[in-house]
């Protein structure tokens, strides 16, 4: 199913969240058990399974990432990220170095080393979505197996932000 369809939008990496939850609210407004309360089970159900998929698009459109991967399924690429990420040699040595780095924050409690590292992966993750939003928007086959393989990164950089947040609290109950 073509989330974007759905939700009458082009299919764009870009989106205006405030213009898409607008969106999920008046789709939700269509499809609420209230306006069904006396139509047929048939009908009850139909409108349970466009409701389903209504909420399922709008967490699919609503995060970046899972925007993108919709965005390259929809192109007809099939996305591999076990395999993407090791075929950079580079970032997989920057993903070792980053968590070592992390790995020696926690043990030595520098809440300095702690916020530079912060900075350094927030920045990272700032110009790999750009230029997921790039590749994206050239739609090319280069530029989408391009596009699939920043969302692999993009997504060892999200979950080593979590854990650095994860970290800054941890080290702020400490206090």
């Amino acid at each position: 199913m073509n989330y974007f369809e759905l939700y009458d939008l082009a299919p764009e990496f870009e989106l205006d969240l405030a213009d898409l939850s607008a969106r999920y609210q008046r789709l939700q407004q269509l499809t609420h058990p209230d306006k069904f309360a006396t139509a047929s089970d048939a009908q009850k159900r139909v409108a349970m399974q466009k409701n389903a998929q209504i909420n399922d698009a709008f967490q699919v459109l609503k995060s970046p990432l899972m925007r993108a991967e919709h965005m390259l399924t929809l192109r007809g690429i099939e996305l591999r990220h076990d395999q993407t990420t090791m075929q950079d040699g580079g970032f997989l040595m920057q993903q070792m170095e980053w968590r070592e780095q992390l790995d020696d924050i926690r043990a030595s409690r520098d809440s300095h080393a702690l916020e530079l590292l912060q900075d350094e992966v927030t920045a990272e993750l700032k110009r790999r979505h750009q230029l997921l939003a790039e590749f994206l928007h050239d739609n090319t086959q280069d530029s989408n197996l391009r596009a699939g393989a920043e969302i692999a990164k993009l997504k060892f950089l999200v979950k080593l932000n979590t854990q650095l947040d994860d970290l800054y609290d941890q080290f702020s109950e400490d206090l």
